[in-house]
């Protein structure tokens, strides 16, 4: 994806942090602040070797301080609850917040797990306090909620996907798995980053950013098996049977990320309406083509 704004748009930046600059989606968007001749703080858990124009600072957020005044930008690319918390305890606040959620925020709210319903609480309420934090204080947030995250190889789900079935050259799938989805690549969501930091549309809002395909469960998981060298085999197996398998699984302590809850949203359409995000700051993600390597493989 590609997003080009007229200068005009394009407000002043020349110091950013970018929280959780190591993860899949944190690496991209310092890549393309550094590309504009942005100079960059980055966090992580881990320290890093710094580079010309980027500085590395290992620690949490309790880790961070104070934010400077000399930061024109902040780009939370990590947990959304903890960022929002530390912000409304900051004093100072730069002019332009720009922070990832997730669509979980809809999609769990109504799960008969608690857990579940915990995570789309949790993240209701991150929202509610960046907003009202950065109202307080002048700041223009935005908050960008992806839906499936795939392209870097370290995702929960398709790269798990591609691991499993590389290792026995088949996945199983119940029949029942045709609910759709929107796979995004993580290049589309730091461009969305950056595009929606220079969009004056974007302040003081929340946008759902899909893939720009909108596929079948079991659809996007055979594109994910073609991907592989050599391709490995889907297999749709009776609802019933699998849900038995996946039993015996979890009594083994295997799969336990994939609870009923999981099983039923297979069958669930999960997509979301990106014609906001199209109008307000250009959004426009490719179709779902994944390459070996962005799966993992």
């Amino acid at each position: 994806m590609s997003i080009t704004l007229p200068p005009s748009a394009t407000p002043s930046l020349h110091h950013a942090w970018v929280f959780g600059g190591s993860g899949q989606i944190g690496e991209r968007v310092l890549e393309r602040l550094l590309t504009r001749g942005v100079a960059v703080t980055a966090w992580s858990r881990q320290a890093r070797a710094p580079r010309p124009g980027l500085a590395w600072r290992a620690g949490t957020l309790d880790d961070a301080g104070p934010l400077p005044g000399e930061v024109d930008a902040v780009f939370s690319c990590g947990p959304l609850d903890h960022f929002a918390r530390w912000f409304a305890a900051q004093s100072g606040a730069p002019a332009r917040v720009v922070a990832f959620g997730s669509t979980s925020v809809e999609v769990k709210a109504e799960s008969a797990d608690a857990g579940e319903r915990d995570v789309a609480r949790r993240l209701a309420q991150a929202e509610a306090t960046l907003f009202a934090a950065a109202q307080a204080r002048g700041t223009a947030a935005t908050v960008l909620r992806p839906t499936l995250v795939y392209g870097a190889g370290r995702d929960a789900t398709l790269t798990v996907i591609a691991a499993m079935a590389r290792e026995r050259g088949f996945f199983v799938l119940p029949r029942s798995a045709s609910g759709l989805r929107q796979p995004v690549h993580v290049e589309d969501l730091a461009e969305a980053a950056l595009a929606a930091w220079s969009a004056p549309a974007t302040h003081q809002r929340a946008y759902a950013v899909g893939g720009g395909e909108v596929l079948a469960y079991d659809q996007m998981v055979a594109r994910v098996l073609q991907a592989l060298s050599p391709p490995a085999r889907l297999h749709r197996v009776p609802t019933p049977l699998f849900a038995g398998a996946l039993r015996v699984a979890h009594a083994a302590g295997r799969l336990r990320g994939l609870n009923a809850e999981a099983l039923r949203r297979m069958r669930a359409d999960l997509v979301f309406d990106l014609a906001p995000a199209r109008r307000d700051f250009g959004y426009a993600p490719r179709g779902f083509s994944p390459r070996a390597a962005e799966v993992g493989a």
